[in-house]
């Protein structure tokens, strides 16, 4: 199992999403909650990657909802993080 700062390291190069405003939702976040997430939450949101971008864009930006509990969390949270909550 990889160290913490690898996967890490890992998770950060996969928020690169080739759009900068994707880039910068995704990795703002992270970088500001890296510190406070567990395995759990770290598993969620590495799945989250695993989703195309057109859903990430329209799940940030209230278009639809993610189908999982934990990434609708992670979302709200990405959301308010940015200031896109209502």
């Amino acid at each position: 199992m990889p160290s913490t700062e690898a996967r890490l390291k890992r998770i950060q190069w996969r928020c690169r999403r080739g759009t900068r405003e994707l880039d910068a939702l995704l990795g703002g976040w992270l970088d500001a909650h890296a510190a406070a997430m567990d395995e759990t939450q770290f598993a969620a949101f590495d799945a989250l990657l695993d989703q195309q971008d057109p859903e990430l864009w329209d799940w940030l930006m209230a278009h639809a909802e993610p189908p999982r509990a934990d990434w609708r969390a992670i979302v709200a949270g990405i959301r308010r993080h940015a200031g896109l909550a209502e």
